[in-house]
């Protein structure tokens, strides 16, 4: 590791969303939560670096850190000089991932942990794991299963391809600024399913239209999608969090005749 003084320190930054956390035993938790047989793991957004100094004592040849603020950058350059030629200055939604089996980590930035998740599904035939650091709200959203009222959007297309565990809370005081709510950190591994058996493109659009409207029966919510020959079909009597992620593949089986 190189040398670095407290003038280095990154100020964390609202707009983008950075709670850097300074608790050891929790970075070292998060990474040790982590599998070690991918071909590329991905940090996103390192900060200062707080898992980076564990991912790299055994992930160093496979790491990729992706990280959107130059600040950081800079400091991380600085204080591991063994990651030159690991270290992306950019943007992980934009980051065009390779076709190998990937590993994502990180302490995400609340304000877009959804979009990571939803990058994560585009690249869901690489990226066969996943842990992450975020809102315990989001988290147990993710982590729900139907019927219960967190149950939404991102838990139903996440679990169609992933196993999701939430693993641990962690308390506001191991932040550094601490934010106004608790994180979680949850898992995510990739589950068997190669084909969901359906329109994707249609399975997606209903599911966020069902939930859009989550306190309207799926009767109402989908009206115009739905033939008039299943319109008396009993599951249109239900609302979305009712329906199981194979319930939904079923589902959008029946809208399928009309697209």
């Amino acid at each position: 590791m190189g040398n670095y003084t407290n003038n280095d320190l990154v100020r964390p930054k609202k707009a983008l969303g950075q709670h850097f956390l300074v608790d050891l035993n929790i970075a070292r938790k998060i990474v040790d939560s982590l599998s070690d047989d991918h071909d590329v793991v991905i940090e996103v957004g390192a900060g200062m670096g707080v898992l980076t100094q564990y991912l790299i004592e055994n992930q160093l040849e496979k790491l990729q850190v992706v990280e959107i603020d130059k600040e950081s950058v800079e400091f991380l350059k600085k204080r591991f000089p063994e990651l030159e030629g690991h270290l992306t200055l950019g943007d992980f939604l934009k980051y065009d991932m390779p076709d190998v089996n990937i590993a994502v980590i990180g302490n995400f930035p609340y304000n877009i942990s959804s979009q990571i998740f939803f990058q994560i599904l585009k690249y869901r035939n690489s990226v066969s794991e996943c842990v992450g650091m975020i809102q315990k709200e989001v988290a147990e959203r993710i982590a729900a299963g139907p019927g219960s009222k967190t149950y939404g959007i991102l838990s139903v297309l996440l679990q169609a391809w992933y196993d999701i565990e939430y693993l641990f809370t962690v308390n506001e005081n191991v932040f550094n600024p601490p934010p106004k709510v608790k994180s979680a950190v949850i898992r995510l591994k990739r589950n068997n399913v190669k084909e969901l058996g359906c329109d994707e493109n249609l399975f997606v659009a209903v599911v966020k239209q069902a939930f859009n409207q989550r306190r309207k029966t799926l009767l109402n919510s989908l009206r115009p999608m739905i033939p008039a020959d299943i319109i008396e079909n009993e599951v249109f009597d239900k609302r979305p969090e009712q329906l199981s992620v194979s319930e939904f593949v079923e589902l959008v089986r029946s809208l399928e005749t009309k697209q």
